[in-house]
């Protein structure tokens, strides 16, 4: 256990922490906000984001040989996001809802190229078979997510319709990869697969109500707030599982996992327009 909190406190996490403090203590300051609770809400950010990293190496701890992992991370990691999918639709507002999820689909990819280049591995993925495959997806998703906020309400359902055959037809695409890693590591405690699952729920659940808090505080526009805070932190799990990944020499996972994890968060707004558009309709029929 203790090398596995060691694992979650790496240099780039502590990078990551120091730029979430100073983002909302400028913002508090050119804004008149409140900087001593601007503190404090980075400060409980920084600590959920930490929970999420340790998450996200038990349970890569508990499944290291499991095959098809990428893709089983991939669901894991967005539990955040489809929590605060939740919170948005209880709230009504369709936008706010589906702007995490989406967000993320904008963040995994830069992630992916950030942990590639922290990782060291740029010339074994330049060796990855299926590179252009997966990068031509990972542009197509994040498309998806972006045209969603540029068109209107009318044309939500065609959205879906849209995005639900691309979304599909990704997922189901099957790759071997003759570059990849096949060594069979050792799991850890299995008891580290539920634990890591709980914590992670568990974090997700304070998302909204922590980044609210502080953006309140820091007087930080929502929309730059959703953008960069909720998707950047939501997407922390998907980086801390490829930064692990990446480490053990498996890039289709890796990329498999932001593939899945870009895919579940077109899964997740899809799902969510259409309950908003339920709704929206029985309003109108009543």
């Amino acid at each position: 256990m203790k090398s596995i909190i060691k694992e979650s406190i790496q240099k780039l996490d502590i990078v990551i922490w120091i730029i979430t403090l100073l983002f909302f203590i400028f913002s508090a300051i050119l804004s008149n906000g409140d900087i001593i609770n601007s503190i404090y809400g980075a400060i409980a950010v920084i600590i959920l984001m930490f929970f999420i990293g340790l998450s996200i190496e038990l349970i890569l701890s508990a499944l290291k040989n499991v095959k098809g992992l990428g893709k089983i991370t991939g669901f894991i990691t967005n539990g955040p996001e489809a929590l605060v999918l939740i919170v948005g639709l209880v709230t009504g507002d369709i936008l706010f809802a589906a702007s995490t999820p989406l967000g993320s689909n904008v963040m995994n990819p830069i992630l992916l190229i950030i942990g590639i280049f922290v990782t060291g591995m740029f010339l074994k993925v330049k060796e990855f078979q299926h590179k252009f495959f997966f990068f031509s997806s990972f542009v197509l998703t994040a498309f998806l997510a972006t045209i969603f906020f540029k068109i209107p309400e009318s044309l939500f359902i065609y959205w879906v319709g849209i995005t639900l055959f691309t979304s599909f037809y990704l997922f189901s695409k099957k790759f071997v990869d003759v570059h990849d890693s096949t060594e069979v590591e050792k799991s850890e405690n299995k008891m580290y697969l539920p634990l890591g699952i709980i914590i992670l729920l568990i974090s997700g659940s304070f998302l909204d109500k922590i980044v609210s808090f502080t953006a309140d505080a820091s007087n930080a526009p929502k929309g730059l707030i959703g953008f960069l805070v909720l998707a950047t932190l939501t997407s922390w799990p998907e980086f801390k599982s490829i930064l692990g990944l990446l480490k053990r020499n498996k890039i289709m996972d890796s990329f498999m996992n932001i593939m899945v994890s870009n895919i579940t968060n077109l899964w997740l707004a899809s799902g969510g327009v259409i309950i908003w558009l339920i709704i929206e309709f029985k309003k109108i029929m009543n």
